[in-house]
Order: C-alpha cells, then sequence, then structure tokens
C-alpha cells in the first residue's frame, strides 16, 4: 500500500511507525525515539487554528499505536510556545457559528487533551514566553512541564467573555497545583510567572530560553531509553486512579505491576543487576 504524505505507516499487530509522518500544519521529527513537535507560527506566537487542532487530535491518537516514538516534545517555535486559539482563523469564525456547531468545536478541543492523556508515552512540554489559552491546556495535558523564567502561562478564557472550564481545565489544573491556586487563575485569566509556576508546581523546573529545547529532549531521550512500556503503563495508572478509591487503585497497581513482571525489560533489569551491568531495555 502506498501512504500519503503526513499519514502513518500501518505496520502489523496494530501498530504504526511515524518517524516518516509530514505533519501538514506543525513540524514534527522523530530521533532515536524521540518525537519532536514543534507549533510553528512565530510571527503569531504559534497560535492553533481549526486545521492544526484537529489534526494535533490525529496525531496524538495515532502515537497511541507507534511503536518508533518513544517520548515526545512539545515546543514553540521563537520565543514562545503557544497563544491558544487564532484570534482571526478561530474566535472571529465561532462568533458566528449555531450551537451544534460550537459544540462540534468544543468537543474537537477537549479530544486532543483527551488523545495526549491517552497515549502511552510521556509528553514533556518545554515552554517560554507566551503560554495562553488553549496553550496553556496543551501544556497541562503534558506529562511535563520544563519552563522559563519569561514565560507567561495565563488561563485567559475568562478574559474573552468565556468560563474557566474549557478542554479540562477544572479537572486538571487543581490536581497539578491545588483548588485555590488553580481557581485564582481560571477566575482572573491572570499570568502566571515562570517563578511563580515552578514554585507552585506547573513546572518540574526553570530554564535559560536557549538551553530550553535541549534539556527537554535529553528528558525525553532518558525516558525513551527506559523500560517504555512500564512508563507507558505508569501513564495509564497516573491517569486512571484519579477515579478510583484507593482500595480500587492498590489492586490496579498490583494488575499492572504483574504485567510489568512478566516483560522482558524486567528479566534484563534483573540479569544486568547480577552482572553488574546497567541494563538496556527494549520496551518488551
Amino acid at each position: 500500500m502506498k501512504y500519503l504524505p503526513g499519514e502513518p505507516q500501518d505496520l502489523p499487530g496494530n501498530r504504526a511507525a511515524l518517524a516518516g509522518y509530514q505533519a501538514r500544519h506543525f513540524l514534527f521529527a522523530v530521533r532515536d525515539g524521540v518525537a519532536t513537535l514543534t507549533l510553528n507560527r512565530p510571527e503569531r506566537k504559534n497560535p492553533l487554528t481549526f486545521e492544526s487542532y484537529a489534526e494535533l487530535r490525529d496525531l496524538f491518537r495515532a502515537l497511541a499505536y507507534a511503536d518508533d516514538v518513544q517520548a515526545i516534545v512539545i515546543n514553540g517555535a521563537g520565543e514562545n510556545f503557544c497563544s491558544g486559539g487564532d484570534v482571526h482563523d478561530i474566535i472571529g469564525p465561532l462568533t458566528k457559528l449555531d450551537m451544534p456547531g460550537l459544540l462540534s468545536f468544543t468537543r474537537m478541543t477537549g479530544d486532543l487533551v483527551k488523545a495526549m492523556r491517552a497515549c502511552p508515552q510521556p509528553v514533556i512540554a518545554a515552554i517560554d514566553g507566551i503560554c495562553a489559552g488553549a496553550g496553556s491546556m496543551m501544556a497541562l495535558a503534558s506529562d511535563i512541564r520544563l519552563g522559563t523564567e519569561r514565560c507567561k502561562t495565563a488561563f485567559l478564557f475568562t478574559r474573552v467573555g468565556l468560563a474557566g472550564c474549557d478542554m479540562g481545565a477544572c479537572a486538571l489544573l487543581p490536581r497539578v497545583i491545588g483548588q485555590g491556586r488553580a481557581a485564582e487563575l481560571l477566575y482572573t485569566g491572570r499570568s502566571m510567572s515562570g517563578a511563580e509556576g515552578e514554585r507552585w508546581g506547573f513546572f518540574n523546573s526553570l530554564h535559560a530560553p536557549d538551553a530550553l529545547l535541549a534539556a527537554a529532549q535529553a528528558f525525553a531521550q532518558g525516558l525513551a531509553d527506559g523500560p517504555t512500556f512500564a512508563h507507558g503503563m505508569t501513564k495509564k495508572m497516573l491517569q486512571q486512579e484519579w477515579n478510583m478509591g484507593v482500595d480500587e487503585a492498590i489492586e490496579a497497581e498490583a494488575q499492572a505491576q504483574a504485567i510489568c513482571m512478566a516483560t522482558n525489560d524486567f528479566h534484563r533489569a534483573y540479569h544486568a543487576f547480577v552482572a553488574k551491568q546497567k541494563p538496556v531495555f527494549e520496551g518488551d
């Protein structure tokens, strides 16, 4: 079968190769198991369009089946991460849609967050400059967030007359920074600085702007070189256990860990330890 540019290539066993994927609305490259996704409209601070939303959603859905991507880095071109939905390409047209059309759009944006949370690969966001609206939600949906001192992160939905409950913000943000702090940001729409974000636990660490992407890629490479099947299980448990009681979570983790104990990576780690060597994981 011949694949068109931009399409993932199907492999046996419901797997897909994404190293050759040619993105249409952003940049995408895979190297040594690490995919780097770059929002690439720096002249407008990397806003999203209807088309880029849909492509991002579809790509993250496809990543659930990718066997050549073990970790993902998201960043923005230039000196900003993402300014949210494009005012001219999205906000303007939304004012002319009927309710079914509006609901179709808001469900699509939420599906992007669902796809990011559902893909088994850890997602590392490298955030510099402006990180607002949908951009802040892409950052929040990531597993790890690295930032800079000059970051300005804003869940600015109320600034345009909307509720702060967009794309899962009211579920995700309190779990990351706490209920009171999340409520402040979601009610006011004000910017959170890089230092404040690190202090509140939004950012895992801060870096110099010119070192940010390399730090994120190095972090991602470390994860890609590890027991990637187990990383995927960890991500699944982090997601699923939000809706479990403690007893149910302990049982779910017992089952997850038993599955991981049956992997070759677990055996590799044991034999490497006995031989006093560093294990080489292969993700199976």
